[in-house]
């Protein structure tokens, strides 16, 4: 089974591949959070927030430790020195740091938001093929989070 952590962009739209071991960021919480709250529409509001309970239901998300802030700070330093502005990618930047310092590959729908630093993090697109809803209430990969990294074990 592969291992993975989900981005936000995978975790709005279809649903979540099968057959993954897969964990997300609190900041994908974050996100989807402030998606509900700035909703205009009601239905819209209604949907997102249907789909952020069964998420927060599904997955146990990592936390935003000293470890991730760290790596988020090398991210953002090369994609400053690289020409990119950091400050308008801080989100993928932190759920960046977050799957390299699990030492897993991040599956988004959005892989030119990590292009300039491509090198630095794995990143895996998502195939559309065999993907679970979420919406729905499915479970996609069935995952409650990661294991803490201090157990190596990423856990279902």
């Amino acid at each position: 089974m592969s291992r993975v952590l989900i981005d936000t962009s995978v975790l709005i739209g279809a649903g979540v591949p099968a057959g993954l071991e897969a964990a997300i960021s609190v900041v994908s919480l974050a996100e989807l959070h402030f998606g509900v709250l700035v909703a205009a529409d009601p239905n819209e509001r209604a949907l997102r927030t249907k789909r952020l309970g069964v998420i927060e239901a599904t997955f146990d998300p990592l936390p935003v430790d000293a470890g991730v802030a760290r790596e988020w700070g090398r991210l953002a330093a090369a994609v400053a020195e690289r020409g990119g502005q950091p400050r308008r990618r801080s989100i993928d930047l932190a759920i960046a740091a977050t799957a390299n310092v699990h030492g897993v590959p991040l599956l988004t729908a959005d892989t030119a938001d990590l292009a300039i630093i491509d090198d630095l993090v794995t990143v895996r697109p998502l195939k559309w093929s065999a993907v679970s809803s979420l919406a729905t209430g499915g479970s996609g990969a069935g995952a409650t989070g990661l294991e803490p990294a201090t157990s190596g074990v990423m856990g279902l």
